[in-house]
């Protein structure tokens, strides 16, 4: 009863020198590599003469072989996408419909364009610019022109029956200069000021938002790409393991139980790959719908994660966030748009005055000149008119007090506001400083911890071709691996979140 391969003498099996790293070897040229050894292991079982001495430069050759296939993998840059998706490769072998390259700032770009939500704060910032537009228009004259005729039945001798009227015909041709003195007026342009302010700000608010959002979408793609690789190397990895556990097997070194154990991970590797060519998918789709008014789908994006510049120092991001927060400078000027309010509602309890200066025709003949009928002299018609009406408010039930009195109410609320958004800044700013800081930190140790763990599966592989390890041995390290790599990637898209929603407070993007 065979129950399993005796263990050989533990010795350490030291991988060879190697000057400079071999270029990274591609998953044809290593199954090539392994079957040339297999097809030799198989020689050598034939061989009814072949000593214990050759099994045991056969199982060293074989160790070196997998090792220098491992190294060469964990040398392939960790970051680089080795399969997009079909659509991007049936997308390349179309010259006539190659895929669009996005950066990031083109896609910032293109979402300005598209998000419905930026674009009504936007819209909102137009119209109170209008606004401020119309009020600043009411301070200043306006200048009409009037043009009427007016026909009463005449009393059968000169003049006509309705006294009011100043003969059987009257025609009026007539330009008007109008001017309002108010100080309501003058209150209502400056808070329509101020609401072009708390407009223009939350414009702005809209925009940061709307940046977040897409370095989300755009570098959660990102990483759902780098993550499709990893789980591809994972997959390979795990099935060249499950080639040479079958071969020691056959060779008679290993149980069959190791062979089970390297077709499930096999197996595990394969559905990972599927989830990870699923939520690459899907954050395509995010990402499109952000960017594109068509939802268009052939396109691409640049891998700009890089090793970020170093955080500036605390009390500069809190100076910037002083001087340009647009949250905080909404507040204020909805504060200032309050005070502009009570200031005209109380001038709705004082005097106005408008001014009217008329230049034309006013006659019972539509000309120039005219014959008095009843001197026979030339008269003149055009003339001018000037008129001035002083408005004082008496009695109007209370309207102007209750006017005041919604005016103050809203001044208090906006006082609440401000207040509670300075201290929320605060809060914000050194919350968020925290978190990117702790990302950028964590990066340097996730960059190491995927350096050894590519590193300890190469060794753990080793050792298990030697007869140390076990076959448990090397799937934890290749999970380990996969985990590390994608620690890694999460890290670096992390910093770039945090410090973008670090930029929302600043005001600088």
């Amino acid at each position: 009863m065979f129950d399993g391969p005796p263990r050989r003498a533990s010795r350490e099996v030291r991988p060879p020198k190697i000057s400079k790293p071999y270029p990274p070897a591609s998953p044809a040229t290593v199954k090539d590599q392994t079957q040339a050894i297999v097809r030799g292991e198989e020689m050598a079982t034939l061989n009814p003469r072949v000593s214990s001495g050759k099994a045991g430069a056969k199982t060293v050759v074989m160790a070196l072989a997998f090792g220098l296939a491992v190294a060469a993998s964990a040398q392939t840059p960790p970051n680089q996408v080795v399969v997009g998706n079909s659509n991007q490769q049936n997308a390349s072998n179309a010259p006539n419909n190659a895929p669009l390259t996005l950066t990031l700032q083109d896609a910032l770009e293109r979402a300005k364009k598209n998000n419905p939500q930026y674009r009504a704060a936007v819209t909102d910032f137009g119209v109170a610019k209008e606004d401020r537009v119309q009020s600043r228009a009411a301070l200043l004259p306006s200048v009409n022109y009037n043009a009427a005729f007016l026909y009463t039945e005449g009393n059968g001798i000169t003049a006509s029956r309705f006294i009011a009227n100043n003969g059987v015909h009257e025609y009026i041709s007539q330009g008007n200069v109008h001017q309002e003195i108010s100080l309501a007026t003058i209150a209502d342009y400056r808070r329509s000021s101020a609401a072009e302010a708390v407009a223009r700000a939350r414009s702005e608010i809209a925009a940061r938002g709307l940046v977040v959002t897409v370095v989300q979408a755009y570098y959660g793609f990102v990483v759902a790409q780098r993550k499709y690789s990893t789980a591809q190397r994972a997959a390979t990895e795990a099935q060249r393991f499950l080639d040479i556990s079958q071969k020691l097997e056959h060779g008679g070194e290993v149980a069959h139980s190791d062979v089970i154990k390297a077709q499930i991970q096999t197996q595990q590797q394969q559905r990972d790959l599927q989830e990870a060519q699923l939520e690459m998918n899907r954050s395509r789709l995010e990402l499109a719908v952000l960017v594109f008014p068509d939802f268009n789908e052939n396109f691409s994006v640049v891998d700009d994660l890089q090793m970020p510049e170093p955080l500036p120092s605390f009390p500069e991001v809190q100076a910037a966030a002083a001087n340009k927060n647009p949250e905080l400078r909404a507040a204020l000027a909805a504060l200032q748009q309050a005070n502009h309010e009570v200031a005209a509602a109380w001038n709705g309890l004082l005097p106005s005055l408008s001014l009217d200066y008329f230049y034309g025709i006013d006659a019972n003949h539509f000309a120039v000149n005219q014959t008095d009928p009843t001197t026979g002299l030339q008269v003149r018609n055009l003339g001018y008119a000037a008129t001035a009406t002083l408005q004082l408010p008496i009695w109007n039930w209370g309207a102007n007090r209750s006017k005041v009195k919604q005016a103050d109410l809203r001044r208090q609320q906006a006082r609440v506001e401000l207040s509670f958004t300075q201290r929320q800044l605060l809060a914000k700013l050194q919350t968020l400083y925290n978190e990117a800081r702790t990302a950028r930190s964590e990066l340097e140790s996730l960059d190491q911890s995927a350096e050894l763990a590519a590193e300890s599966l190469r060794l753990t592989t080793m050792r298990y071709q030697a007869g140390e390890s076990t076959v448990l041995e090397v799937v934890d390290a290749q999970n380990t691996l996969t985990l590390a790599r994608n620690a890694f990637n999460e890290g670096q898209a992390r910093f770039r979140v945090s410090m973008a929603n670090l930029q929302t407070l600043t005001g600088s993007l």
